[in-house]
């Protein structure tokens, strides 16, 4: 549209000549004579899209007619056919990435096909675009695997992701001896001329720990155990917005350098284009809360995923759900705004999924609620509204992940 790509998920079913079918939900009819096609589109409100193309193989393309205001404008189309589900319930898919992304997109073609309850296993390179062979496969700034297509999803639905498996596929990681701006003082930032430079980690695989690999003599002896995480996860952003870099983080998820993100999580991020459209990347074998270095310990890593999602429910923001915990993520220019919209996530969780009102939902984060930093070190400041799972025990949510479009 005058440039700009939007994306619809459309259903054409053939009867003979006759077309019936939908775009984004709104019936469609028309003809089928040959390869060519010709069908009208009737949105809710009685304004119609008129559409003509010619079928090759898996693509249409031809021009759409569509309202502009006061009138109407033709637009180029092109359509691809979705493939089949495959017989036999859930699969797991290996995908094994051969180029990655800067951007969080939905301008990039789908590089798998997968549905609900199907699991994907891949891989990441780190935020410096080096894979496991100390490679250099992508540009700098956490280049993403992905996008993968989830069959079924649609604006207004929420994808769930479950990270069943997350392991450092090498033996080394990448940092900074860095403090964020955001938390140096006055002085600090005088002898800030010092600080900035690169720390390579050693990754102990068989014993779980990550320790400087040319430490100073006080750090002899210091290691950390490994908590692998995803600092990036994100969907692609609904029509209108332009492509966020992969270092940026919002709705859609993105770089939120969350250390909550781990294996055994469950990360629910809001659809907004057909497909969802979801990027991985940017792994980190350990980091603090808050990334305050710049750079965590930075890696390639395996990762394996299970794909879900709630039909009809629209959230907010990204959240994450642990064994003993509800997470919402806020990210904002300001501290002050992130914990708001953290604070405003939670309370739309409890609201929907739980039943409650807004008097009880209150009296619920006045008593148990838990605020922490995600993020310092992006443009944005993250901050997660917590809540112990604990304390609702005696609550029966009203929709759980499993209960997906089929």
């Amino acid at each position: 549209m005058w440039g700009n790509r939007l994306y619809e998920a459309m259903t054409l079913r053939r009867d003979g000549e006759s077309l019936t079918g939908d775009v984004d939900g709104d019936p469609l009819a028309g003809t089928m004579r040959g390869d060519t096609l010709d069908f009208t589109v009737t949105g809710a409100s009685g304004g119609t899209l008129h559409f003509t193309g010619t079928l090759a193989g898996d693509t249409l393309r031809g021009d759409v007619d569509r309202p502009a205001n006061d009138t109407r404008a033709r637009h180029d189309f092109t359509a691809r056919r979705l493939p089949e589900r495959p017989a036999g319930g859930p699969r797991t898919y290996d995908f094994a990435p051969t180029d990655f992304s800067n951007l969080f997109t939905a301008d990039r073609a789908p590089v798998l096909t997968v549905w609900p309850g199907d699991t994907i296993r891949t891989q990441t390179i780190d935020s410096g675009g080096v894979d496991a062979n100390g490679a250099t496969r992508a540009l700098y700034g956490n280049p993403q695997t992905g996008p993968f297509f989830i069959a079924g999803a649609a604006p207004g639905d929420t994808l769930v992701v479950r990270i069943d498996r997350l392991r450092p596929n090498r033996d080394w990681a990448d940092s900074l001896d860095m403090i964020v701006n955001r938390l140096q003082s006055r002085a600090m930032i005088l002898a800030d001329r010092e600080l900035g430079r690169p720390v390579r980690w050693t990754i102990d695989r068989a014993h779980s720990r990550a320790r400087p690999a040319d430490p100073p003599e006080r750090l002899h002896d210091y290691s950390v155990p490994l908590r692998p995480m995803l600092g990036g996860i994100a969907v692609a952003p609904g029509f209108g917005f332009a492509p966020p870099s992969t270092g940026d983080s919002g709705r859609y998820g993105g770089n939120m350098d969350f250390n909550e993100v781990i294996e055994g999580n469950i990360v629910y991020l809001p659809v907004q284009q057909p497909g969802a459209l979801l990027y991985v990347g940017d792994a980190h074998a350990a980091q603090g809360e808050g990334e305050t270095s710049q750079f965590a310990l930075e890696t390639s890593m395996d990762v394996t995923i299970t794909i879900d999602l709630i039909q009809g429910r629209s959230i907010v923001g990204p959240r994450v759900e642990s064994p003993t915990h509800l997470m919402a993520i806020g990210q904002a220019g300001t501290m002050e705004e992130a914990t708001r919209l953290a604070s405003s996530n939670l309370t739309q969780w409890l609201i929907q999924d739980y039943g409650l009102t807004l008097s009880e939902t209150a009296q619920l984060l006045g008593s148990g609620a838990q605020f922490s930093i995600v993020t310092l070190a992006g443009r944005d400041i993250g901050m997660v509204a917590k809540f112990p799972k604990a304390l609702l025990a005696g609550l029966t949510p009203r929709t759980r992940p499993n209960q997906a479009r089929e």
